[in-house]
């Protein structure tokens, strides 16, 4: 039989007010976890594999990357993209492997291991992300990404090293050819047979599909087109 206080007000059992009193306290004693926060006490097992859609990915600014390259420290700093646009301009002393070349195998027989610290750079940061994502998905898991890619490290007034040529970026040659796939499909359909407006709108679906999941299949095809890899 459960007791009642005088006031209406039922006793707490010395074993619940036990099991209350270990409750708070371990509230009381668990940290607060800020994800905005880089101090944060939380600590991540990187010799376990990624949980399948969360990535450990890591960006690094700029200037950060490159006190790093002046520290002296061996780094392997990776230009995901194309050779065209490697050729144009380029941080020196970066390995080119373009993100349709993307090979874990080939950094795993160079010396990698999975906790090997791999910086990924690529034009703005869209393909390097999905590079990242590649290659944690085959187990290497200390992945960075440069924030801004080469557009920010050249604006921040770091070294690069130019070349002579001159290259359209991939993603302004993605935009061309779709537009100009999109305009194609609706002359068509308006001169030759209305079926045609059916390209248009398979194009449109896909550049929806590459704005929800990031990955673009006309950016790899183009990337693999002979101007692209001179």
């Amino acid at each position: 039989m459960q007791k009642f206080m005088g006031d209406g007000q039922q006793e707490i059992k010395p074993l619940a007010r036990l099991t209350l009193t270990h409750s708070l306290a371990k509230k009381q004693t668990c940290p607060t976890l800020n994800p905005f926060n880089s101090h944060s006490p939380v600590s991540l097992d990187r010799s376990q594999p990624a949980v399948e859609g969360i990535l450990l990915m890591q960006t690094i600014a700029p200037h950060d990357l490159e006190q790093l390259r002046q520290a002296g420290q061996p780094l392997r700093v990776i230009d995901v993209r194309t050779p065209a646009e490697h050729a144009q301009i380029h941080i020196p002393g970066v390995e080119l492997m373009p993100l349709d070349r993307l090979d874990p195998a080939r950094l795993r027989a160079s010396g990698c291991a999975a906790d090997t610290p791999l910086y990924l750079v690529c034009r703005g940061g869209g393909r390097a992300t999905e590079a990242a994502k590649r290659l944690e998905e085959n187990g290497f898991h200390e992945c960075h990404v440069l924030t801004g890619g080469t557009l920010a490290w050249e604006e921040a007034g770091l070294p690069v090293t130019r070349g002579p040529g001159k290259v359209i970026p991939l993603e302004r040659q993605v935009r061309i050819a779709a537009g100009s796939l999109v305009l194609t499909g609706v002359l068509l359909a308006h001169f030759v047979h209305p079926a045609f407006i059916f390209l248009s709108a398979f194009i449109g679906a896909g550049l929806v599909f590459a704005g929800i999941t990031d990955w673009c299949g006309m950016g790899l095809l183009l990337a693999r087109m002979p101007w692209n890899r001179a």
